[in-house]
């Protein structure tokens, strides 16, 4: 296949800090433009990148093979199923779609249409995460936690569910083999309906999975615990690495050539992705895959709102 041609749509702040600089080495695929709704900043942009800005959908999806979404979450599917409409791969920020019913039709129509659907779980890319999911066989227990120093708000706990607290969801049950089923748990709102805590306990076999997040912890903090026989491993922010065994503690540094982009999985997910193109292969975190954490969470706000 000749040099896969690669589009962005919206240019807001994940994209201008996290998948544009990643984009734009276009080592084995070729930076075709961006669209995105507010001209004169996508304009400026663009130019700072040096690639053409397309005042349409339409246009940006003729001139592609595959697209890399950014858009705000409410405007997935119109933007996905157009971009699918027009023969284009997709590669969309989480969630897939802002309801499971929008998100269950795109996957459908990317199956239809023999094109590739994607949704951007970075954290499946980061490379010492991938490093725990290795040694995963045989775990007893596993923990998640990701917090917020201070960001309760100002949007309700259905969004902070879908914008933040999948995040957690999908990387624990993607540690576990994506076997794990709830079993209980808690989510604590303000007077005004905004998440201020969550967790979740889930189970498969002998495996405890565990899921937490706090919107005022003080903290940034993320990291990810492990305990299995013989070992307790533990990953601090996708960059500090700590295992206790029998032979003491080890902590692995960062390697000095590794870029926090790298670290946090983003160049991982998006050469995976068109690597996928390319080669006519599965991507990994497949629509289908990704709609498994997005029925958690969308059960976790039902139940919640039962209450």
């Amino acid at each position: 296949m000749s040099t896969i041609r690669i589009g962005i749509v919206g240019l807001g702040n994940i994209a201008r800090k996290a998948w544009l600089p990643v984009l734009a080495a276009a080592e084995e695929w070729t930076l075709s433009g961006a669209f995105s709704p507010g001209r004169e900043k996508a304009q400026a942009l663009c130019a700072a990148y040096r690639m053409p800005y397309y005042s349409s959908l339409r246009e940006l999806a003729a001139n592609c093979d595959a697209v890399f979404v950014h858009s705000a979450t409410s405007s997935h599917y119109a933007v996905v199923s157009e971009l699918l409409q027009a023969g284009v791969h997709v590669c969309v920020d989480k969630p897939l779609a802002e309801s499971l019913s929008d998100a269950e039709r795109l996957v459908e129509m990317a199956e239809r249409r023999k094109l590739h659907l994607m949704v951007g779980f970075n954290r499946r890319f980061a490379p010492l995460y991938r490093q725990l999911k290795s040694l995963a066989d045989g775990a007893a227990s596993l923990r998640m936690d990701k917090h917020r120093a201070d960001s309760v708000g100002p949007r309700d706990l259905r969004f902070t569910l879908l914008d933040d607290y999948l995040h957690v969801v999908d990387t624990a049950l993607w540690l576990s083999g994506g076997k794990g089923r709830l079993q209980s748990g808690a989510i604590l709102t303000s007077d005004e309906g905004e998440m201020l805590f969550a967790e979740h306990h889930f189970a498969h076999e002998h495996l405890q999975i565990t899921t937490c997040m706090h919107r005022r912890a003080g903290s940034q903090r993320e990291w990810l615990q492990m305990v299995t026989d013989g070992g307790l491993f533990d990953v601090t922010d996708m960059r500090e690495w700590r295992s206790e065994q029998h032979h003491g503690v080890v902590c692995q540094p960062t390697p000095g050539w590794q870029s926090t982009l790298e670290q946090r999985g983003f160049v991982g997910c998006a050469r995976h992705f068109i690597d996928s193109v390319a080669n006519q292969t599965a991507p990994e975190t497949s629509g289908e895959q990704a709609l498994a954490a997005q029925r958690v969470v969308e059960k976790l706000w039902r139940d919640a709102m039962s209450e």
